[in-house]
C-alpha cells in the first residue's frame, strides 16, 4: 500500500473555507479518480505551526506506486491547478510518498 501524503500550511483566515472546500469538493474529486481507496486528514499539533498559520496533512491510500504515478500524470495537474487558483498566495504545500509496511 502506498500513502500519498500532502502537507499544507495555510493562513488561519482561510482555514474554514479551505476545509469545507476540501471535504466537499477537492477530496471527493481525488477519490472519484479511482486511484485512491480512502483518505485521512490530520492537523499538526507539535511543533507548533508558524504564527497565523495552520498546518494539515492529508494521506491518500493508493494500491501501488504505478497507480500513483498514473494519477500524478493524468489527474493531479488539473486538481492541483484548481486548488492553486482558489487559494493562490495563501498556502505552501509539499508532497511525499510513503510505503506502508506490514
Amino acid at each position: 500500500m502506498i500513502i500519498y501524503s500532502v502537507t499544507i500550511s495555510l493562513d488561519k483566515d482561510i482555514f474554514q473555507d479551505w476545509k469545507a472546500w476540501m471535504q466537499n469538493h477537492h477530496i471527493p474529486q481525488v477519490l472519484k479518480t479511482g486511484y485512491f481507496s480512502e483518505y485521512k486528514m490530520s492537523q499538526l499539533v507539535e511543533p507548533p505551526p508558524e504564527a497565523g498559520t495552520i498546518t494539515l496533512n492529508i494521506q491518500y491510500s493508493c494500491p501501488s506506486l504505478e497507480a500513483l504515478r498514473k494519477y500524478q500524470e493524468t489527474e493531479a495537474p488539473t486538481l492541483q491547478a484548481d486548488h492553486n487558483q482558489r487559494y493562490k498566495d495563501k498556502f505552501v504545500a509539499f508532497r511525499t510518498i510513503l510505503e506502508l509496511l506490514d
